[in-house]
């Protein structure tokens, strides 16, 4: 139903932009993400679909008329995978070629931009699905301080206005799995069930940059020693509201002057936790401002939050579930299963318009968001011909 070596050959092509090692540096409106969009654009020309780039860099390849939507994102992180998105996006790209060769349903494609959150969480497709204003989110500031305005600036050249949800029917996206369990289980394919919620905000705290060999510990005001407390607090406070599922996660830390011989002044850093109950989700921001408003008391640092970034918790369609169970179930007959994501995707933007379902893949030993990310090739192939029959039917 699908051409095998065709998707595997744009695939491998696309991990090109950016390429480093065997992962890949294209965040968001770098220059390797704006090569490889242009590139996407012309393979889908070729494939015979309308392209589109609306006013932030979403990419579309159009069919005529009412079509399913299918794909993900080709941005990554920092140092990401050659994997994550781009396997959605590419395999969108093969099987709307594959249906429309064989007079199928028609299959419009799409690479959402910015879905790595250098500016926020999923911006692009929170944009596209009125879940963010443009204003609000051209406001947003990456960790260099660039704000989204200037970035999208950088492809004013190639948008245009924003592309209609009415035209399409529903949307499927397809993902490597990010985590370990159908690479431990041995299986080949996770018909998703949903999608956990997200909150994310930047913290401030600033305290009083001093000599390091002169001030005397009792008189420090140390931002660096308050943000080590707030880690160790959220231990033992998150201990008795969270599941075993629930996350949360320190990841970005900036610190001034950082400097070996400087008490530090100032700390700016992430927050972010996930999980899939929205009560959990706002008990949890509950304990997480009271410990970091403690320490910040109990150190004498002035506490300062960014804005409140977040996704609610999202369950798949019905319907599109079936079809992805039925086509798994032809692929790979005893060797998939339903199961949730742990991870955020632009499925859960794409649910306030459309009906959404998603499907996975293995990611060998369950690396992910790293250069070490990596799906055996007869996987990535069972993905696409499992979309493909799901489309069929």
């Amino acid at each position: 139903m699908i051409n095998a070596e065709r998707f595997l050959s744009d695939l491998h092509h696309l991990r090109s932009f950016g390429a480093s090692g065997s992962g890949v540096v294209r965040p968001a409106y770098s220059e390797p993400d704006i090569a490889a969009r242009i590139w996407l654009a012309e393979r889908m020309s070729e494939a015979g679909l309308a392209t589109r780039f609306d006013e932030v860099g979403n990419l579309f390849g159009l069919r005529d008329g009412q079509s399913l939507l299918m794909g993900s994102h080709t941005d990554s992180q920092p140092e990401g995978g050659w994997l994550d998105g781009a396997f959605g996006v590419i395999a969108a790209l093969e099987v709307s070629r594959a249906s429309a060769e064989r007079g199928g349903p028609p299959v419009s494609v799409v690479s959402f931009q910015d879905e790595e959150g250098r500016f926020g969480v999923t911006t692009g497709s929170a944009v596209w699905s009125g879940g963010l204003e443009l204003a609000e989110a051209d406001a947003l500031l990456d960790h260099s301080g660039v704000s989204f305005a200037e970035a999208r600036a950088r492809m004013e050249h190639l948008t245009s206005g924003p592309v209609d949800a009415s035209r399409f029917t529903g949307f499927i996206e397809a993902h490597i799995e990010q985590g370990p369990v159908l690479d431990q289980a041995g299986e080949t394919l996770g018909v998703v069930t949903d999608i956990v919620g997200i909150r994310d905000m930047r913290v401030t705290l600033t305290g009083q940059q001093n000599h390091a060999g002169t001030t005397p510990m009792h008189l420090r005001r140390d931002a660096v020693q308050g943000l080590a407390r707030i880690a160790v607090g959220l231990e033992e406070r998150l201990r008795n509201v969270v599941t075993p599922t629930s996350v949360w996660t320190i990841g970005h830390v900036s610190v001034s002057p950082n400097a070996s011989s400087i008490v530090p002044g100032k700390v700016v850093f992430s927050m972010q936790w996930r999980d899939g109950d929205l009560e959990r989700l706002a008990r949890m921001e509950e304990v997480i401002r009271d410990v970091i408003g403690e320490v910040a008391e109990q150190l004498g640092l002035a506490l300062e939050y960014g804005p409140l970034l977040g996704l609610d918790p999202v369950a798949m369609d019905t319907g599109l579930q079936l079809r992805l169970a039925s086509a798994a179930d032809q692929v790979a007959p005893g060797k998939w299963r339903h199961m949730p994501s742990g991870a955020l995707h632009d499925a859960t933007n794409v649910a306030r318009r459309l009906p959404v379902a998603m499907l996975f893949v293995p990611s060998i030993g369950g690396i992910s968001h790293d250069f070490a990310e990596d799906t055996a090739e007869a996987d990535l192939i069972a993905g696409v011909e499992t979309l493909a029959r799901a489309v069929a039917q």
